[in-house]
């Protein structure tokens, strides 16, 4: 091994992690064998695991710890409301986005909209509202600091 791949291993050890561009978060990935059915395109429950780590992985990307204020007592995140079209079926080894905007912020409540995309084609769309919730399964106000980052994301965005 040369030295030039030496310096790079680094960077290849580490999960893959979207990004912000506009106030829009952009999640990359791949459909592997484990994600299609029998036919060879993905169950329609692997839509849903893509866009919770799209969303997983812009709420990092945000700053946001979700792990630390759940280990803390202050609750976390969970899906209250979900509506989806499928449009378009993916297939194996297809290369896909998973675009996530914020369209509401509320007290206790932000609202997503998710497409997951092969090239500028919508295979399936999403309205996703995640409910802050304390440990006992109750509504809670989103921290203060959460919500100012979300109004922030949400300032960012150019296609509202």
């Amino acid at each position: 091994m040369s030295d030039a791949n030496a310096t790079t291993l680094p960077t290849l050890d580490q999960p893959y992690a979207g990004g912000f561009v506009d106030g829009v978060h952009r999640f990359a990935l791949r459909v592997y064998f484990e994600d299609t059915d029998l036919t060879g395109i993905v169950y329609h429950a692997g839509y849903l695991r893509f866009m919770e780590r799209a969303r997983s992985d812009m709420l990092r990307a945000a700053g946001i710890d979700q792990r630390a204020a759940h280990e803390a007592g202050e609750g976390a995140y969970a899906v209250a409301d979900l509506a989806i079209r499928y449009r378009r079926p993916a297939k194996l080894d297809d290369a896909l986005v998973v675009v996530s905007t914020v369209t509401a912020i509320r007290a206790a409540s932000c609202a997503i909209h998710q497409r997951v995309m092969r090239g500028g084609e919508v295979l399936t769309q999403a309205d996703v509202t995640a409910a802050f919730v304390s440990p006992d399964g109750r509504p809670r106000r989103q921290p203060p600091a959460w919500v100012a980052i979300f109004e922030q994301i949400r300032g960012k965005q150019t296609d509202r």
